[in-house]
């Protein structure tokens, strides 16, 4: 079975960086796209950052500057640097991959991990 796994959250003062990991595990034959989503207390879950299996990236525009994705593809693991973080980054952060969980099979399916909480204090 597939398994996201992240680590790299904590509480950090606002201007601190923080650097997120999240590495994939399992029945995994080959992974596109790889990103991270969060959700803060009473928001809907958005989009951080995505990077596609041939390096193409999208961020949102409250992160632009500031925050870097990147993957390696040998260890199955997708980072997020964090810089210059503020209160508002507060949230808690999860992992997404979208992977081929058998040669036998030709679909890629959504996995996520269980979520980072990441505390950025004023």
């Amino acid at each position: 079975q597939v398994q996201l796994v992240e680590s790299g959250g904590g509480l950090v003062q606002a201007g601190g960086s923080l650097r997120l990991s999240c590495a994939a595990s399992g029945s995994i034959v080959s992974i596109n796209t790889m990103g991270w989503y969060r959700q803060a207390p009473g928001k809907q879950r958005e989009l951080v950052a995505d990077i596609t299996s041939g390096s193409r990236i999208k961020y949102a525009d409250s992160v632009k500057g500031r925050f870097t994705i990147s993957r390696d593809n040998a260890k199955n693991t997708v980072y997020l640097q964090m810089n210059s973080l503020k209160p508002e980054d507060t949230a808690v952060y999860y992992c997404t991959a979208n992977i081929q969980p058998s040669e036998s099979t030709g679909w890629f399916r959504a996995y996520w991990g269980q979520g980072t909480q990441v505390t950025v204090s004023s």
